[in-house]
């Protein structure tokens, strides 16, 4: 991607600028290139070509019609199905799903800003008014937007979703035409495990090996080893490694989303990881984003007033919505116990697809909530019930942005 260092800046007020150059923010560019394209919109990121690799993925339900028209450019496959893998239990649903990819992204945000490519910068501070930046540069803007991911804040309660992924070449064939999302056929380690899988054609796929686990630590060479098991379980014969990734994901079991944001200056806007727009449970965050991004498209002018209120109020909404998912969170991690943790979700596997559905977009209702809960528990009775308080606070050391 070009990119422009700050002594090459041109003496420009932006319209809106995003502190961050990740998924969020490149997204809200990008609804914002379809709904205003005359808006001046710039973007500083301290590595704004990074070396690191993403994929993210979504249901295509997760998105509404109107987002997906602009959502398009940035999608790389797209399949009609998937399936899951448990114990006692597999699954094809219809649901279509779809990935982005880091290269896709990072080609449409310099597409889309055009003559104004990302400026490379450390950010010592933002306003309502701008960024400053390290060497004492100062960047104009009538709004500013922080995406620079969440790290180090103690007001939410979470555990993680770490993984390490490999896009694969494999010698013939390896028969996948559908994403298998959950493959939980594998040893029980570190928490709740599962492979991911991704066709992205008859003989590349990329493979991940993800564990919902108590702590941060990524060891990248045990992922490794195991990928390379499984491939070999599977008879696939690795050609080469195209490429790899790896993550460390926040799962949400609580917090206080006032203070979490109280550290925002005032007049600015948060989004991505810096505003909690993650799914609890799937700690997916592409669809809680395109949302964030459609609700600043559609807004009638662009100000430091209303980025800071639209940012405050879709990611608090979306927070007090979702006390449901959290209390789930908190059963998986702290009444079953690690190696019994894939149980609750092989048991939810066997609900009605359309439930899943509203799971993922994040729209459960209270019918749904209510077919969950009943049945006999996966988990402990008592464990559970100690389950039900919100804890207030937690950690989110190690928690890298994405």
């Amino acid at each position: 991607m070009t990119t422009r260092t700050p002594r090459h800046l041109p003496n420009a007020k932006y319209d809106l600028l995003l502190v961050g150059a990740g998924l969020a923010n490149a997204l809200i560019v990008r609804a914002l290139k379809e709904a205003k394209p005359d808006l001046r919109i710039g973007v500083v990121d301290r590595t704004p070509a990074p070396e690191a690799s993403h994929t993210w993925s979504f249901h295509m339900s997760d998105v509404s019609a109107d987002a997906r028209k602009w959502l398009a450019p940035l999608i790389t496959h797209e399949w009609h199905g998937q399936d899951v893998r448990f114990p006692r239990h597999s699954r094809s649903l219809d649901t279509g799903y779809a990935s982005v990819s880091e290269d896709r992204l990072r080609a449409q945000i310099a597409e889309d800003l055009g003559p104004t490519p990302v400026i490379q910068g450390n950010i010592v501070s933002i306003t309502a008014e701008g960024a400053q930046l390290d060497g004492g540069h100062h960047i104009e803007a009538k709004a500013v937007i922080d995406g620079r991911g969440q790290s180090g804040n103690s007001d939410l309660n979470i555990r993680f979703q770490k993984f390490v992924g490999q896009e694969l070449e494999i010698e013939s064939p390896h028969g996948l035409t559908r994403p298998v999302i959950m493959d939980a056929t594998v040893p029980q380690e570190d928490g709740y495990r599962f492979f991911y899988l991704l066709p992205h054609s008859p003989s590349t796929l990329l493979i991940e090996d993800t564990r919902y686990s108590d702590g941060a630590d990524l060891d990248d060479d045990i992922f490794r080893s195991a990928i390379a098991d499984y491939t070999a379980s599977k008879s696939w014969r690795v050609k080469s490694v195209l490429r790899e990734e790896r993550g460390v994901l926040p799962i949400a079991l609580g917090g206080d989303f006032d203070a979490f944001w109280s550290s925002t200056p005032p007049g600015t806007g948060r989004s991505g990881l810096a505003a909690a727009l993650f799914h609890p449970v799937t700690g997916y965050s592409l669809p809680d984003n395109v949302r964030l991004a459609q609700a600043i498209a559609e807004l009638p002018d662009i100000t430091a007033q209303t980025i800071a209120a639209t940012t405050h109020s879709h990611a608090k909404n979306a927070w007090e919505k979702r006390g449901f998912y959290r209390l789930l969170n908190r059963m998986l991690f702290d009444a079953a116990r690690p190696q019994d943790r894939y149980k609750v979700l092989e048991r939810f596997y066997r609900l009605p697809e359309p439930l899943i559905a509203r799971f993922y977009a994040g729209t459960t209702t209270l019918a749904d909530k209510a077919r969950i809960l009943t049945g006999k528990p996966p988990v402990p009775i008592m464990a559970a019930m100690r389950c039900l308080k919100e804890p207030s606070k937690g950690s989110t050391s190690g928690v890298s942005p994405s």
